[in-house]
């Protein structure tokens, strides 16, 4: 037997690969949810969704602009965590907030985060001596933060509102119930192992090994989760039509799993999936009310962040490439001695790379 599942293994990885069946998985679901939002947009009228976007009053979208920019605010920590994490303690704060804000936004858009959004990583930390190594330990630490918060939230909305996943995963409530308790148990255990101590928490070899963090410390990241995930639905949530009422709690469950649908799918900006799903999960709703919060959401969460990210990162590479060397280059020039004057900033930038802008 323990032959057979060592063929079958080896046959897995040679002839299939969890690459191709995460390509297929991400096929199959961006398929459904442009077949739900055909099927579910048949018949919207255009003119009652500008109706339902005027009807939002400038208070409801200010409170929800500053739920995200508190939610953006938290996710700046998503690296700074990983950071001290890895012991890389000479990243100041404000680089690790700038790679965290930009490399999330900017490839939660463009798709495909794992790869565009580690790039940008790269680019930002191997200014600070960071290897292309050190970066994957930060994006494999900033998603087991994105994850334990969003499974902690997921468990909780489950057990107290079953029903409002059932709206969306079509599961009776007791099986919604079982999977919310699931994933509390599946933390409480993941609690338990970091907890048995240091060599247990060691994961990887040779060249790439991490260390996850303490007990105490993945508490930290489960709440920095946590309040991220927060701000978010609050967002949505102040965006809601008022009728008919839906709780909170009823809205983060169906906000979170629409969520993890949108990243599993790897679609720009989850277009299209995200939007499905929230579509199909409120069905009490009327579609153009929920089509005029989803566009405001839309522009708050993912166009404007996007234009921010894009503008600071342009700012950056312009200053980097073309400003910076002009203005050494110009020193240099007026310099006397510039042999002599060059070499006290050659020794300076070798002591010390993390003052690189």
């Amino acid at each position: 037997m323990h032959r057979l599942l060592s063929a079958l293994g080896r046959g897995f990885k040679t002839y299939v690969g969890w690459k191709r069946v995460g390509i297929v998985a991400s096929v199959l679901i961006i398929g459904f949810a442009i077949t739900s939002l055909v099927r579910t947009l048949k018949g919207v009228d255009h003119n009652v969704i500008l109706t339902a976007l005027t009807e939002k009053t400038p208070g409801q979208i200010g409170l929800a602009a500053l739920c995200v920019v508190g939610a953006f605010c938290t996710l700046t920590f998503y690296d700074f965590f990983a950071l001290r994490t890895i012991g890389k303690l000479h990243v100041p704060y404000r680089i690790a907030a700038l790679s965290s804000f930009t490399s999330y936004v900017i490839g939660h858009n463009l798709g495909a985060t794992v790869f565009t959004g580690g790039a940008i990583r790269f680019r930002i930390y191997s200014d600070y001596g960071l290897s292309a190594i050190d970066v994957a330990k930060i994006c494999f630490i900033s998603g087991l933060t994105f994850w334990l918060g969003n499974l902690f939230v997921l468990g909780i909305g489950m057990i107290w509102h079953p029903a409002a996943a059932s709206a969306m995963d079509l599961l009776p409530d007791s099986v919604n119930r079982l999977i919310g308790v699931a994933c509390l148990a599946g933390i409480a255990a993941y609690f338990l192992w970091v907890a048995m101590g240091k060599r247990r928490r060691e994961l990887g070899q040779n060249g790439w090994k991490v260390v996850l963090p303490s007990a105490r410390l993945t508490l930290v990241q489960v709440l920095i989760g946590v309040v991220d995930l927060g701000f978010c639905a609050l967002a949505m949530y102040l965006l809601m039509p008022s009728e008919p009422y839906i709780d909170y709690v009823s809205l983060a469950v169906v906000f979170i799993l629409a969520t993890l649908l949108g990243f599993a799918s790897h679609a720009p900006g989850s277009l299209g999936v995200f939007d499905a799903a929230m579509l199909v999960a409120l069905p009490m709703f009327p579609r153009e009310d929920i089509i005029a919060t989803l566009l405001i959401y839309r522009v708050l969460y993912f166009l404007l962040p996007f234009g921010v990210a894009i503008s600071i990162m342009g700012i950056r590479e312009l200053w980097l490439s073309v400003v910076k060397p002009w203005q050494e280059k110009r020193a240099g020039n007026g310099s006397c001695h510039p042999v002599t004057a060059a070499a006290p900033v050659r020794q300076i930038a070798q002591r010390r790379p993390s003052n690189q802008a």
